[in-house]
């Protein structure tokens, strides 16, 4: 049963993307990818197209996220895409909530068909983690979504509290506030760029590195991984 789930995630995952990117470059002017007027008439056609449609464009999202994520999709790609389609504050409540869905619905899969299988690869190699999980698994689980999963992979991070069998509701709420600082940060940048393309006349690296909306965010996220290596040193290196 699990091998044959494990097959139809992956076929599920496979088809879905290929959906995806043939219905992206399917209305991807490949010939006009060097003008940036190209561009400026694709954000404001996803401008328009967002604001008449703004519940049903969430809801889609919404529903994406959440199977992208399921799917062992990764997370930074949709953070930059939530933020251009739909700004840095919703961008990042949307995100959030349904990247949040996602990783329970990946983790409560792989808890159920897969503990075996995810004990015998990382048990040893995260040993040092377990106990410290054990004592309090909302706050630890909580700062390592916070400081970025201690380098893990996206979709690692996400089935690794099979391990210590976390509980789901602690698992949901603390992703849930340990994902805010970091996808805050992407859906910014996202939203940054956005607001580049629709303000400028013409493409300049330099001058995209150099806008308020660009280079701040990136300051931010900086900053986040300079706390993280700090909490990770104190935490997770020196604490257990």
């Amino acid at each position: 049963m699990g091998k044959k789930l494990k097959f139809f995630l992956g076929i599920s995952y496979l088809f879905i993307l290929v959906i995806f990117l043939y219905f992206i470059f399917s209305k991807i002017e490949i010939s006009r990818l060097n003008d940036f007027t190209y561009y400026k008439e694709i954000q404001t056609n996803l401008e328009i197209f967002i604001e008449n449609n703004i519940y049903i464009n969430l809801f889609l999202f919404f529903i994406f996220a959440v199977i992208w994520t399921a799917l062992l999709g990764f997370g930074s790609p949709i953070l930059i895409v939530s933020g251009i389609l739909f700004g840095k504050w919703i961008g990042t409540f949307i995100s959030v909530i349904s990247i949040s869905f996602g990783a329970l619905a990946l983790y409560s899969v792989a808890n159920f068909f897969f503990a075996d299988v995810i004990q015998s690869m990382f048990k040893n190699k995260f040993s040092k983690y377990i106990n410290l999980f054990k004592k309090n698994e909302f706050y630890y689980y909580f700062i390592y979504r916070f400081v970025g999963g201690l380098g893990v992979p996206f979709f690692l991070q996400n089935t690794l509290p099979v391990i210590f069998n976390m509980k789901k509701i602690n698992y949901f709420f603390s992703s849930i506030l340990g994902f805010i600082p970091g996808f805050f940060i992407f859906n910014t940048i996202g939203a940054g760029l956005n607001k580049y393309v629709k303000e400028s006349e013409s493409f300049s690296f330099l001058n995209l590195v150099l806008n308020k909306e660009v280079y701040m965010p990136l300051i931010m996220f900086m900053c986040l991984i300079f706390l993280s290596l700090l909490i990770k040193k104190k935490v997770f290196d020196d604490g257990h």
